[in-house]
This record gives C-alpha cells, sequence and structure tokens, in this order.
C-alpha cells in the first residue's frame, strides 16, 4: 500500500509534469522563479509584521510609518543571482530578516 501523498507533493506533481531539466533548473526556471517568489512574499509579509497592519489598512493612517515603495536588490544564491523587490518603510528602519541591507548573498537551507 503506498503512502498517499501530501498537497506539497501533489502541487510539486503539477508544478513539474512535462518540464525538462532546463524548464526547472535553468537560469530563468522554476526553481528560481519560486525562490523569488517565497522570498518577496516572506518580505512582505515582515513589513506587515514591522508596521503592525495589513497593507491598504486603515490602522495605518496617521501612524508615522508606511509602506514606501520597493527598492531593487540583487542576491546571489546557490542557484544564481535573484532580482529581488526589496520593500521600503518611511521611517527607513525595515530590514528584511533573510539578509541585511549591506549584503548580497543570502542564506542557503540546511
Amino acid at each position: 500500500m503506498s503512502k498517499p501523498k501530501n498537497r506539497a507533493e501533489e502541487l510539486l506533481d503539477e508544478l513539474i509534469k512535462d518540464k525538462s531539466p532546463e524548464d526547472l533548473l535553468g537560469n530563468e526556471g522554476l526553481l528560481k522563479q519560486l525562490t523569488k517568489s517565497l522570498i518577496e512574499r516572506a518580505m512582505q509579509g515582515e513589513m506587515t509584521h514591522h508596521l503592525g497592519y495589513e497593507k491598504n489598512s486603515s490602522l495605518g493612517n496617521n501612524t508615522g510609518n508606511s509602506r514606501n515603495g520597493k527598492s531593487s536588490k540583487k542576491l546571489k544564491g546557490d542557484f544564481g543571482t535573484i532580482d529581488l523587490e526589496i520593500p521600503r518603510d518611511r521611517n527607513g528602519s525595515f530590514e528584511p530578516s533573510d539578509h541585511t541591507k549591506r549584503s548580497d548573498t543570502f542564506y542557503r537551507l540546511r
């Protein structure tokens, strides 16, 4: 009897179906795209936590700090360079936890 697949395995099967190694691991492959999306999504969550309110929430009115666009940054990792959009806040106090403002590398999963 085989073990039933969990949701993550089902999604992964769907994503890699009919893909070549280049489609998955190439310079603009799925792995790189997913890594970029995951890092950017995590930083948006960190910004929400940092500010204490969701994007576009009226709770942010007159707080003295708010989202202030994004800046571009190139990060080097295990599978090449990834161009990221780093969220900014008006006070300049937001610093994502996966890297520092002056770093150009991100950590490997161990």
